[in-house]
């Protein structure tokens, strides 16, 4: 596998930024405290359950399905959401995935022309992220190296895991200021992992 660059630092999360990345509704206010818990070894399982409904919808157009994040990695403490990242040839070509995948009961939250072209679905049932990106992405290799090196690292499985319960226990409005505030412990996490 190639190895991409660090990340960049992530932007500051204001009400603009956000608005310009949500695909309609209002802007998804946290009701409470994020919620972390223990890992639940039910979570593959239930992946294997939206991977199958994902390559059923979109056939080959998904060149890779990838269950990606902290649910993604046996023993550690997680929000109870899946994350999944699939590839296809042009997130940009719409047409070419969107209405299978929301046929298939997956709604568009998020649309980043400006990163990596990322698209991001809510699925259900259990709630689920799925991250669409192109082949090759930067992003989501970080992912794959990120999740594989927690599988193998206890000390930073832990740390990662103290980490987020830290941010998750702190007064945020947006789920999007949580994933801010853990890129400075993955940013270190991927530096030990061999990224530059």
């Amino acid at each position: 596998m190639r190895m991409p660059p660090l990340p960049e630092p992530s932007p500051p999360v204001t009400a603009q930024w956000l608005r310009e990345r949500q695909v309609g509704g209002e802007l998804p206010r946290l009701p409470g405290p994020i919620e972390i818990v223990a890992y639940d070894p039910s979570w593959p399982t239930l992946y294997e359950k939206h991977a199958a409904a994902i390559r059923a919808a979109l056939g080959p157009a998904a060149l890779a399905i990838e269950h990606v994040g902290s649910t993604a990695v046996p023993g550690l403490a997680a929000k109870p959401r899946l994350d999944i990242d699939v590839i296809v040839a042009d997130p940009r070509d719409e047409p070419a995935y969107l209405p299978a995948l929301e046929s298939a009961g997956y709604v568009l939250r998020v649309r980043e022309p400006d990163w990596y072209d990322h698209r991001l679905l809510h699925g259900f049932d259990p709630l689920t992220n799925v991250h669409v990106f192109a082949p090759d992405c930067d992003e989501h290799l970080r992912h794959v190296i990120f999740r594989d090196w927690l599988r193998a690292h206890a000390d930073d499985r832990a740390r990662y895991a103290a980490e987020k319960r830290r941010i998750a226990a702190s007064n945020l409005t947006y789920m999007a200021e949580y994933a801010a505030q853990k890129s400075t412990v993955i940013t270190d996490i991927l530096h030990r992992a061999g990224l530059r």
